[in-house]
C-alpha cells in the first residue's frame, strides 16, 4: 500500500518533500505502529540538526551574490580572452566560463538559467544553430553539482554521514574528466561542422581580461583552499566565499547595491528551504524504509542479479538515469540512497564516496534526458527553442557524459584519489 501510495502522489503531480512525509506516514497507519507517528515529528527536526546542513544556504547565498555582482560575463571575457580564436571558439568559451562558474555555484538548473541568457544569443549571432547552442550549455550546467561546490554533495554527505568534505574533494577529479570530455567533444564536433573561429587577442588584452576577473577567481579558491587547507569546514569555508563576493560585488564591480539585498536574502531563504525541507522528509522517509527492511529485501534481490561490484554499479546507472529522467537530482538521491548505499557499502564493500559520486553524476545527468530532464526545458526555455530538438543534437555530449559515468564506476581512484 505505501508504495501504490507513493505512485499515485508522484503521478498526481505533488512535491516530492510531501510525497515522502505523506508515504511514511501511510505505512505508519497500514502497520498501525503507533511509536512512529510520536516519532514523526521528533525525526523531522531531528534530520536537520547537522552543521554540515549550514553549507546550503550559504553556497545559495554565494550564487545569489554573484548573479547580481556581474561575475558571468567576467568570467565569459576571460575565457574568450584564451581560447576564443580556437575552431568553434565560442563554444569552448560556453564550456569554459560554465566551469568556473560551477566551482562558484553549485546549482546545475540555476547555471543552466543564467548561462543560457548569456552564451545562446551570443553564439546564435556567430552562426551557431540555436539548438546546440542551448543543448551546449546545459551539459555545460551539468558541471556545477560536481565541481565543488556542490549542493547535491553536501546533501549526499547528509545522506550517507560521511564528512563533506571528502564529498566535495572527490567530486574534484570526476568534474574535471567530464570537462575535459566535453572539451573534446567540441573539438570533434568544431572540426567536422567547421565551426568559426572567434577573434584572436593579443597578449596585453588577454592579460587586460585576467585582471578582469581575477578577484571573481578569489571566490572558488578562497572556499576550495579553506577545505583542501583545513583551515576550515565546508561551511565555514561557504561563509567566507559569500563575504568574498559581497565585497567584490560592493567595491569592485560595484554591480551589487545595499538595496539589492532584502531580494538576494529573501530568495536565497526560499530556496534553502525547499532544499532542507526535502532533507528532513527524507531523513523521516529513509528512518521508515529501514524500520519496514526495504533495503535487505532489496540486496537479497539484486544480489541475485549482480555477482560483481562493477556489475552492481552497472546496474545502479540504468536505474538512475531512469529516475534521474523523472524526478529531480536532490529529490531522487534523497530517495535512493537509503535504499542503495547500504547494499553497496555492505554487500559490495563499495566505498561510500565512490558510490556517491557515481550516484549523483548519474542523477544529475537526468536533468539533460527526456521525458522530464528539468535542466533541459531550462535551457529550451530560456533559448526558446524544442527540448527534443535540443537533445537530439547534443547527443554526442549525452553518449560522452555515459562514457565517463561507466569509467568512474570502474574506477574507483578518480574519486579517492585527492582524500
Amino acid at each position: 500500500m505505501t508504495l501504490s501510495a507513493f505512485l499515485l502522489l508522484l503521478v498526481i503531480g505533488l512535491p516530492i518533500g510531501l510525497i515522502l512525509c505523506m508515504a511514511a506516514l501511510v505505512f505508519i497507519w497500514e502497520t498501525n505502529n503507533l511509536v512512529l507517528l510520536e516519532s514523526f515529528p521528533l525525526k523531522l527536526f531531528s534530520s536537520l540538526d547537522n552543521f554540515g546542513l549550514l553549507a546550503i544556504p550559504l553556497f545559495i547565498l554565494i550564487g545569489e551574490l554573484m548573479n547580481g555582482a556581474g561575475i558571468t560575463q567576467r568570467l565569459g571575457r576571460l575565457a574568450a580572452a584564451f581560447v576564443g580564436a580556437l575552431r568553434g571558439g565560442l563554444a569552448y568559451i560556453n564550456l569554459l566560463a560554465n566551469m568556473m562558474v560551477a566551482s562558484i555555484l553549485g546549482s546545475a538548473t540555476a547555471q543552466i538559467a543564467m548561462m543560457s541568457q548569456v552564451m545562446v544569443p551570443e553564439m546564435q549571432r556567430a552562426g551557431y544553430e540555436r539548438a546546440f547552442a542551448a543543448g551546449l550549455t546545459a551539459y555545460g550546467g551539468l558541471l556545477g553539482p560536481i565541481i565543488p561546490p556542490s549542493i547535491v554533495f553536501v546533501v549526499y554527505a547528509v545522506l550517507a554521514q560521511v564528512a563533506v568534505r571528502d564529498m566535495l574533494i572527490a567530486g574534484i577529479l570526476p568534474g574535471l574528466m567530464l570537462t575535459g570530455l566535453f572539451i573534446l567533444t567540441v573539438a570533434f564536433l568544431g572540426w567536422r561542422h567547421a565551426y568559426p573561429r572567434g577573434e584572436r587577442l593579443s597578449w596585453p588584452q588577454r592579460l587586460r581580461a585576467l585582471r578582469d576577473a581575477l578577484p571573481m577567481l578569489l571566490i572558488p579558491v578562497v572556499i576550495i583552499g579553506t577545505i583542501l587547507g583545513g583551515y576550515g569546514s565546508p561551511t565555514e569555508a561557504a561563509a567566507i566565499g559569500a563575504v568574498v563576493a559581497t565585497l567584490i560585488g560592493l567595491f569592485y564591480t560595484r554591480s551589487l547595491k545595499l538595496s539589492d539585498f532584502p531580494m538576494i536574502l529573501l530568495r536565497t531563504g526560499l530556496n534553502s528551504a525547499l532544499v532542507l525541507f526535502l532533507v528532513a522528509a527524507a531523513g523521516v522517509f529513509s528512518w521508515v524504509l529501514i524500520f519496514g527492511q526495504v533495503p535487505q529485501t532489496a540486496a537479497v534481490w539484486i544480489q541475485s542479479v549482480a555477482a560483481t561490484p562493477f556489475a552492481f554499479m552497472l546496474l545502479v546507472l540504468v536505474a538512475l538515469l531512469i529516475v534521474g529522467t523523472v524526478i529531480d537530482g536532490i529529490p531522487g538521491l534523497i530517495m535512493v540512497v537509503p535504499i542503495l548505499l547500504p547494499i553497496a557499502t555492505e554487500v559490495y564493500g563499495i566505498h561510500p564516496l565512490h558510490f556517491g559520486v557515481v550516484a549523483s553524476i548519474t542523477l544529475i545527468l537526468g536533468l539533460l534526458s527526456p521525458p522530464v530532464g528539468i535542466g533541459l526545458y531550462v535551457a529550451a526555455s530560456v533559448s526558446r527553442v524544442n527540448a527534443v530538438q535540443v537533445f537530439w543534437v547534443t547527443l554526442p555530449f549525452f553518449a560522452v557524459a555515459c562514457l565517463a559515468l561507466v569509467v568512474l564506476a570502474l574506477v574507483p581512484w578518480l574519486s579517492l584519489a585527492l582524500l
